[in-house]
């Protein structure tokens, strides 16, 4: 994954000339470009409204608050059926010319919808069952279980789904092996990806 803007555009040679075209009208449309979650991201007054990335088969534009938007030429998907809930992804390929001006029409729709503030509130789910692996490995080492419980509910949602979606014993083990110095240190499982 890119970590700066110059790794994205080196990453993504083969879109390359199609996404330059694709920032540009951002710019044009007077969005403030940021580099977010490895991909070059749009703001409007700090709101993060559009994001743009190339892959091996397509390239695309992220409406953050995609749900929002009329859609009236139907170009829009749900990013992730079942888990997205604001998210609509505009995907794009080598052989259609893009209507730059339908592209702009989404734009300016987008921006009066965050001046209107229209913004899907996310709730997250943090209620978890506690694995009874995880629970004997907790009361038997104190600085853990003051450590696990020290965590935000979300990270200590992660440690349990992740010993309780192993399906022998013995991965189980292993796994809270792996977890007890990630947890000692205060980190969630999956910090080193935020």
């Amino acid at each position: 994954m890119p970590k700066s803007p110059e790794e994205f555009w080196e990453a993504n040679k083969k879109y390359n000339k199609q996404l330059k075209a694709l920032r540009q009208v951002m710019l044009d449309c007077g969005l403030s470009e940021t580099f977010k979650w490895s991909f070059p991201t749009y703001t409007h007054k700090g709101a993060n409204l559009i994001s743009i990335a190339g892959f091996k088969d397509y390239y695309g534009i992220w409406f953050f608050q995609g749900v929002f938007l009329s859609d009236e030429a139907k170009v829009l998907t749900n990013a992730q059926k079942g888990k997205t809930k604001a998210m609509r992804q505009w995907k794009f390929d080598t052989r259609v010319e893009i209507d730059y001006d339908l592209v702009r029409t989404y734009i300016f729709e987008a921006i009066e919808n965050q001046k209107l503030g229209k913004v899907v509130k996310v709730t997250i789910d943090t209620s978890y069952d506690m694995p009874t692996i995880l629970s004997d490995a907790l009361a038997r080492y104190t600085e853990l279980s003051e450590k696990f419980y020290a965590l935000t509910s979300g990270r200590q949602k992660e440690y349990a789904n992740y010993i309780a979606d192993a399906k022998q014993e013995s991965t189980k083990l292993k796994r809270i092996d792996k977890i007890i110095p990630i947890v000692i240190a205060g980190k969630g499982l999956n910090d080193r990806y935020r």
